[in-house]
């Protein structure tokens, strides 16, 4: 098989979540086990950073990835979904995995990958695995795909684990409440394992400390750690300072992720880096973080976090897909300077609450809705009756390249568009940029 040949074999034989959503779902680590076994636990073979959360795992993914490399490691980074290219999901030091890998790896080991019945998800994690194994990387950075306790990429043994926050989502699968949630997220802690959480919140902390107790593992909270102080923008950069607690140490870095949610994040990674510094073989130096937070994008090639597709008109995009994300995203583009008109081009996925989010948006805007070509997309009916229920002034259009071309011909340089609501929409928008 060529590449496009393996990629359509993939996609129709082990569907993605991306694609179909619960369909693909295979809880449980008894198949992804059994298969890294027969390639000799390739996992086993480098440092891995194990990241979970709600939201901003992605980011703060890309960001120590990024400080790694500027560090000297030559680094895996494992994510999802991906936006344009099943291939953004596995690189090694910014560099997606080549082509003929993909293939080699589908060619070699198809036959056990069916006689397993892998989810296409178990299936990349084994791959991405196995990519970093041949690929001589130090230190993995590895995120997770659904939840945590039963999520393929559980069979690592991490340096340090990570949670950035923990919100309602994937509630069939997850549990109906923050605890519950907390819980499976929670299932990445491991023994005797340093646990850092990106926010405290008093509806799941116990949950949290109490895992963490129970397989005595150190945990901390990252805003207790660092304190964030005045922020700012420079040009193309957001200006963040912070304190660390534990001896006043400061620090001011330039971002280049400029969603103002990132500043979170961003302690987050402080907080996992210092204490890898401090705890592991790993040595992070604070040129290494500087230099790496500086130029996340061009050092891991990570796009769809409040980018900057425009200046004139200001065109914004976004891949906040829930309630907790899109509420970060509503806050920046209520706090907008410019002084023109707000559209917003806007998708959902039929499993999303997405009453609950659209009543976060600025009321004033414009809304041009849309699906994504993929079946879980919701229907324009369906957006629809929630726009109408909650009075905004929209229109629909059935392609998100339409719905793009329907909000350029009504802007000016003075207004915005923001193009969200969906990460598959935010993914068919960014080649007609």
């Amino acid at each position: 098989m060529n590449y496009t040949e393996t990629l359509d074999y993939l996609f129709s034989s082990m569907p993605s979540f991306q694609q179909v959503g619960g369909d693909a779902y295979k809880p449980g680590l008894e198949r992804i086990a059994e298969f890294c076994r027969s390639m000799g636990n390739p996992q086993r073979s480098y440092f891995v950073i194990h990241v979970a959360g709600t939201n901003g795992k992605g980011s703060v993914s890309n960001m120590l990835a990024a400080v790694l490399q500027q560090a000297g490691y030559q680094t895996g980074l494992f994510t999802s979904p991906h936006l344009t290219d099943f291939r953004e999901r596995i690189r090694v030091n910014g560099e997606m995995i080549p082509k003929q890998k993909v293939v080699n790896f589908v060619d070699r080991h198809k036959g056990e990958m069916e006689r397993l019945q892998l989810s296409f998800f178990e299936m990349t994690t084994a791959m991405a695995f196995d990519y970093f194994a041949h690929s001589d990387v130090e230190v993995a950075v590895i995120e997770t795909g659904l939840g945590g306790r039963l999520d393929a990429t559980n069979i690592v043994q991490p340096l340090i684990s990570v949670i950035t926050n923990i919100g309602l989502e994937h509630t069939e699968y997850l549990g109906d409440s923050l605890p519950k949630i907390a819980r499976e997220k929670g299932g990445i802690i491991k023994k005797c394992t340093p646990i850092i959480v990106g926010e405290k919140n008093s509806n799941y902390n116990l949950v949290l400390e109490e895992i963490a107790s129970d397989l005595r593992s150190e945990l901390i909270y990252a805003n207790e750690a660092f304190t964030l102080g005045e922020c700012s923008y420079d040009g193309d950069k957001q200006v963040v300072t912070m304190t660390r607690t534990r001896d006043g140490y400061p620090y001011q870095l330039r971002l280049d992720l400029l969603g103002e949610y990132q500043r979170q994040n961003l302690a987050t990674v402080a907080t996992v880096l210092d204490k890898l510094h401090e705890a592991t073989p790993l040595s992070i130096s604070r040129r290494a973080f500087v230099e790496g937070v500086r130029e996340v994008s061009k050092l891991t090639a990570f796009r769809g976090r409040w980018q900057t597709l425009s200046q004139e008109p200001l065109i914004v995009c976004d891949t906040g897909h829930n309630e907790h994300g899109l509420a970060e995203v509503a806050k920046q583009l209520n706090a907008r300077s410019n002084s023109g008109k707000l559209i917003c081009v806007m998708g959902f996925c039929s499993d999303k609450e997405f009453d609950r989010m659209l009543a976060l948006m600025p009321s004033e805007a414009h809304y041009i809705f849309t699906q994504a070509s993929i079946r879980r997309a919701a229907s324009l009916e369906k957006m629809t009756e929630v726009a109408t229920a909650l009075a905004l002034d929209f229109e629909v259009a059935p392609t998100v390249e339409e719905a793009v071309a329907k909000a350029q011909l009504q802007l000016s340089k003075e207004d915005m568009l923001f193009i969200g609501g969906s990460t598959f929409v935010v993914a068919e928008a960014l080649p007609l940029f």
